[in-house]
């Protein structure tokens, strides 16, 4: 697995995804992909991918814990 391949655009903007690539993550004709638009370039990815992305982003700390927790240290603070 080398990690980057060399694709060209074809005709009216299509791109073609490399055998192994296909094969790898199980895209066959009609698979949906997303493109994102990020600061470094564009990222292709599945949707699934995305979502295990984003869930694994999100772990951990709780935010709305944490903004009651940081709000309870503020009413602390005030009360002294």
């Amino acid at each position: 697995m080398s990690g980057t391949y060399a694709v060209s655009m074809g005709d009216r903007g299509r791109l073609v995804v490399p055998a192994e690539l296909r094969e790898r993550f199980g895209l066959a004709a009609g698979s949906p992909l997303l493109l994102v638009e990020t600061a470094m370039g564009i990222v292709v990815t599945t949707r699934e991918r995305a979502r295990d992305l984003v869930r694994r982003q999100l772990q951990g700390d709780d935010l709305v814990d944490e903004l009651v927790d940081e709000r309870r240290a503020a009413a602390a603070e005030d009360d002294r």
